[in-house]
């Protein structure tokens, strides 16, 4: 007959394996949910390069800040926002999409949890520290809560109303 195992016992039996005791350190705690780590240990031969976050952008001859100023003015549309407008990964961003798709506008966006860079480049443009940040035609408009306030009192509508693709503007 099985026997179910605490998580503790568990943990104490593999800490007694040879590997275990091994005198490499490993950064971690142990919890009563189990053990927490960090993937990202300074100096150890073991971390790849490929594991750490890169700039997808910047290339030498272009900075975050051109490419942040060229979105901008290319794209009538632009939302930064943690993640991409058909997997948001943060309840703010996910509603500034919901709202912004309500008007069946061209809609273009970047993944700020992609590159911290682009995220401080973004930070720096607007001069507005939280995310998601919105762009209209240009211009900076503010994040999910600005949006829907001006969809809720109609402003939204009116700034969105010359926008190619946008027949659901009712």
């Amino acid at each position: 007959m099985a026997r179910l195992l605490s998580s503790n016992a568990v943990l104490k039996a593999i800490a007694t394996l040879p590997a275990a005791l091994s005198s490499r350190n490993v950064i971690g705690s142990f919890y009563p949910s189990g053990l927490k780590y960090s993937t990202s240990v300074p100096g150890d031969p073991d971390t790849h390069q490929d594991f750490r976050p890169t700039n997808k952008i910047q290339s030498s001859d272009v900075s975050l800040k051109d490419v942040v100023e060229q979105d901008v003015k290319e794209n009538p549309v632009m939302i930064y926002m943690k993640g991409v407008p058909d997997f948001p990964q943060c309840g703010f961003s996910s509603l500034a999409v919901r709202v912004l798709k309500h008007y069946n506008v061209p809609l273009s966006a970047r993944n700020i949890l992609e590159d911290p860079e682009l995220k401080s480049a973004v930070k720096t443009f607007s001069h507005w520290p939280t995310f998601p940040q919105i762009f209209i035609k240009g211009e900076f408009i503010g994040g999910s809560d600005i949006i829907l306030n001006m969809h809720q009192n109609g402003e939204l509508k009116e700034k969105l109303k010359d926008i190619v693709g946008s027949p659901k503007l009712e």
